[in-house]
């Protein structure tokens, strides 16, 4: 199950050479030359090209660019089926291509909800009909994501999905969330959550405190996220069920997840891009672009989400790719829809972190390769000897400007407006064939 186009033909053997090859997975950060043929990686290294002998390859010199797995984005919701006018599969998967992501893990939030074996195979065709990546499908933790009645999670796990989860909804009957942990044990699927209680989360619309008071917003108390993450860290406990908190946002719940890591439970969790690099003031004058579910937090909790990731805490980060039209987010900052797209600048802003300092470029790529295809049971996400050839290419002082009208998104609903990046994709590569170059010059025959 990948979500690739069929087609019998092999890609011609490719040799990246010249590359600082960077691949978290082995601790591997050197000059050298990747080789690829038969869809797989065969050699990498200093002395790759003697070691595999390729005379028909295509060459590329990479010219110093970093050569490293292609991103592995855990949270991205396409509008197809039900919603194609904000995004389908095939403009997701462009999207992807043009930010270096050669996986999408989609969520089950469409019309009708992905929750029982046709639409997991249908999402399953689809994808492997429309897209240029790597689909895979979640599907729903509950009927309709109404909270109420499980879905067949064994079944389903079966037909293909790679996890469970009620995407953008909260499960708050704890005797659901167990058995539905109960299930997933048994099946050995991994379950992800959205932690925010809606009660506690009431009519609020950004984080709670002076800005949203200053803004004349209510407010969304950190405690929407924290008191359900703690309550699943029990359940957890109870159940040995594998747990993925799909996005935290503030100090506290990196506490949380510490402690449940260091009594040995089956946690891991991930976290948004935007809340590592943007904060609540970022909305300024109402922009309802950054209005995001959990909402953007004050700089303490980013600085803390930052320093998350660098000592380990924060697994994975991922996009939250959520497409939205004018209908849904022309509106007043408290009437509009939450979310944001992100694939085609997820690598993009991770990479400012890399330049601030404030982490160092092995250690943001774990989190967008090697970590989610670890927790997701994959193949890719390393560049090792007989692993699939889903790489990317990409110059990281390179600079741009996002410009909504150019993004290959059906929505432009990007909170990066007009801003100024560092870290352009040049070569795609999937099962060994190569989507997209922006360097044609560099190849040789």
């Amino acid at each position: 199950m990948n979500g690739l186009s069929g087609g019998s033909d092999t890609p011609a053997p490719l040799i990246l050479r010249n590359a600082r090859i960077v691949d978290p997975s082995c601790g591997r950060d050197e000059t050298g030359a990747v080789v690829v043929a038969d869809r797989r990686i065969v050699a990498v290294g200093p002395d790759a090209e003697a070691v595999a002998r390729t005379p028909d390859a295509q060459a590329i010199d990479c010219a110093g660019a970093v050569v490293a797995p292609g991103l592995i984005d855990m949270r991205v919701f396409v509008g197809e089926p039900g919603a194609e006018h904000r995004e389908t599969l095939a403009t997701a998967g462009d999207a992807a291509v043009a930010g270096g992501v050669t996986t999408i893990v989609t969520m089950p939030d469409t019309d009708p909800v992905i929750d029982d074996i046709a639409l997991v195979d249908f999402v399953t065709r689809r994808a492997r009909d429309e897209t240029r990546v790597r689909v895979l499908p979640t599907a729903a933790i509950t009927r309709s994501l109404e909270g109420r009645e499980l879905t067949e999670i064994g079944l389903m796990r079966e037909a293909g999905a790679v996890a469970f989860t009620d995407g953008r909804r909260t499960i708050t009957d704890a005797g659901l969330m167990r058995r539905a942990l109960t299930y997933c044990r048994d099946f050995d699927a991994l379950l992800m959550h959205h932690t925010a209680d809606p009660n506690l989360v009431g009519d609020g619309v950004m984080n709670e405190g002076e800005t949203a008071t200053r803004l004349g917003l209510p407010g969304i108390p950190r405690e929407a996220e924290i008191v359900v993450l703690e309550r699943d860290m029990r359940l957890v406990a109870l159940t040995g069920g594998r747990y993925h908190a799909a996005q935290i946002s503030c100090a506290e719940s990196l506490d949380v997840i510490r402690r449940a890591k260091d009594r040995g439970l089956p946690v891991t969790c991930g976290a948004s891009i935007n809340h590592l690099t943007l904060n609540e003031g970022d909305i300024g004058s109402y922009r309802t672009f950054l209005k995001m579910s959990p909402p953007l937090r004050n700089e303490t909790d980013r600085l803390a989400m930052v320093a998350g990731l660098g000592d380990g805490t924060v697994d994975v980060l991922v996009s939250s790719h959520d497409p939205q039209d004018v209908e849904t987010k022309r509106h007043p900052f408290a009437e509009a829809a939450d979310g944001a797209v992100g694939l085609e600048t997820l690598l993009a802003a991770g990479l400012r972190l890399v330049h601030d300092g404030s982490v160092d470029l092995p250690t943001l790529l774990r989190a967008l390769t090697s970590r989610p295809a670890d927790i997701l049971g994959l193949d890719v996400g390393r560049l090792t000897p007989g692993a699939p050839a889903d790489l990317i290419v990409f110059d990281p002082d390179a600079p741009w400007v996002c410009a909504a009208e150019t993004l290959k998104s059906r929505s432009k609903n990007t909170p990066f407006e007009g801003a100024r990046f560092q870290g352009v994709v040049q070569h795609v590569v999937v099962a060994g064939a190569r989507l997209a170059t922006y360097a044609d010059e560099s190849v040789t025959a």
